[in-house]
């Protein structure tokens, strides 16, 4: 089980970004509904012998899977893609989907959309003249590597030879995956901003949804009613709630009161609720000393101890959550115009 979670995650390794795309259902056939050629990336195994199958040499058989491998179905600028690279970064879908059947040609086309977007920002990359160091490769690689839990180098050698891949190959895409990054870096995050006043005017719009995350501390008295008549055992229950309100309302111990007449298990901690957040109670529970509430279990009295507002670390708290917020709106915004712009000033040539 782990050699097979280590492959399919070098497999996704090696594909990067490119095959990271809305899931959907399962490669299915070609544009006339007929199942397409399989080839060494797609199927990983040979085919079954059939009585139809004629004999043919080896090394025949070879090249002409490798010739249908190297079929190019898409051009981005003067750079290919071929049906190989596609259907690799197919079965990293497949393995991040844990997907056993083929999927949708609605999927292959996002998934070619995806390595067409990835060829453009490495095109755009060599541009800006990005370059990445050999140590740099190396030690992402190795924080890769480690993230995947296999034990050493040797173990991950054995993995990609059993995927068909070499190091040196992946070492070209995680090169290509940084520089990609840095690109992506200088054209769209180091141009986005996000100011305190966009901040407050977004703090006064949400205040109340931001105020559900806040913590408050409560204490809790149940009264239950005892056996009798259900009418008049709920009668009682509601008249002793409603004597105990009284007292709490003369500044009697709450701790007190629960410890004696509270049948909830928090009465041996004085009632005490500990920390809950905004909401988890109904809102006219959430005052000083709530008038008694009945629920399927008898009465209940709340009484908040503390609460928290968007003050102090509370608001820098919020702040900086509504920040974020902020940020990935404006950054997929900007990346989104980024690469529509990339896209039109390319030639992009599509032969799927």
């Amino acid at each position: 089980m782990i050699r097979r979670l280590a492959a399919a995650g070098l497999l996704a390794l090696a594909l990067g970004g490119c095959a990271a795309v809305s899931s959907g259902p399962g490669v299915g056939g070609t544009k006339d509904g007929s199942t397409p050629t399989p080839t060494p990336a797609a199927a990983g195994r040979p085919a079954p012998p059939t009585e139809e199958r004629s004999p043919e040499p080896r090394a025949a058989a070879k090249s002409r899977d490798e010739d249908v491998a190297d079929r190019v179905v898409a051009v981005v600028n003067n750079d290919a893609i071929t049906l190989g690279e596609l259907q690799e970064a197919i079965n990293a879908y497949r393995s991040q989907t844990r997907q056993e059947t083929p999927v949708s040609r609605d999927i292959v086309q996002q998934v070619l959309t995806k390595m067409i977007e990835n060829r453009l920002q490495v095109q755009e990359a060599e541009r800006e003249k990005i370059t990445v160091d050999d140590p740099e490769v190396e030690e992402e690689l190795a924080e890769r590597i480690k993230k995947l839990g296999v034990p050493n180098r040797e173990e991950f050698d054995r993995i990609l030879k059993a995927q068909g891949l070499t190091v040196e190959t992946i070492k070209k895409r995680v090169r290509d995956e940084i520089r990609v990054a840095r690109v992506i870096n200088r054209k769209v995050r180091l141009r986005i901003s996000v100011t305190e006043v966009e901040i407050n005017k977004y703090l006064d719009a949400n205040r109340q949804k931001l105020e559900t995350g806040l913590a408050y501390h409560a204490r809790h008295i149940l009264v239950v009613p005892e056996s009798a008549p259900p009418d008049a055992a709920w009668e009682a229950a509601r008249i002793k709630a409603e004597m105990l309100r009284a007292q709490l309302l003369q500044a009697t111990d709450f701790a007190e009161l629960a410890r004696q007449y509270s049948r909830d298990a928090s009465a041996r901690d004085g009632g005490d609720l500990g920390t809950l957040k905004r909401g988890e109670l109904a809102q006219d529970i959430e005052a000083q000393i709530s008038k008694p509430y009945r629920s399927s279990l008898g009465y209940h009295i709340f009484r908040l101890e503390s609460k928290e507002t968007l003050e102090g670390e509370a608001l820098v708290r919020a702040k900086a959550q509504i920040r974020e917020i902020l940020f990935r709106e404006k950054y997929d915004a900007r990346l989104d115009a980024w690469l529509k712009e990339i896209k039109q000033r390319a030639v992009i040539e599509v032969r799927l």
